[in-house]
């Protein structure tokens, strides 16, 4: 069994309820093959709380945890052959031919980014296809 893979922040937003200061926290993590989410908010002012969780990431969590936590980068064997990629990557992703070219060069160049449970993701993928693939902060 593969360990999880996860990043976790700590924000403040406005409470919807009072309009004080709401303590945040959102994690994506990598869990058994599968991407996953949650956030949890509480606010200490007027006791408003909320959970949510899901496998496709917001937007919003997406781009708090890259800004703050930086990017990972996913780098393959160069070696290894561009259609084998790319198979994997149009399964993994759910993309079509001509969105998965851009992609693959992307990889190929150790330029494809995102947080570090998407970007392991794909590697542990491609590793399960014979494709030596790490994910990696620069």
């Amino acid at each position: 069994m593969e360990q999880t893979v996860f990043e976790s922040i700590g924000y403040s937003a406005e409470c919807q309820d009072c309009g004080e200061e709401l303590e945040c926290w959102g994690v994506q993590a990598l869990v058994d093959g599968f991407l996953r989410w949650d956030t949890e908010s509480m606010c200490s002012a007027c006791g408003f709380a909320v959970a949510a969780c899901g496998g496709d990431l917001p937007a919003e969590l997406r781009g708090r945890l890259l800004s703050e936590r930086g990017p990972a980068r996913l780098g393959v064997d160069p070696s290894a052959r561009n259609a084998a990629i790319m198979r994997v990557l149009r399964a993994a992703l759910g993309l079509g031919l001509a969105d998965v070219r851009s992609v693959l060069n992307e990889v190929l160049e150790g330029a494809h980014s995102g947080t570090m449970p998407e970007m392991e993701f794909l590697a542990r993928r491609l590793r399960a296809s014979g494709i030596d693939a790490v994910a990696a902060r620069p």
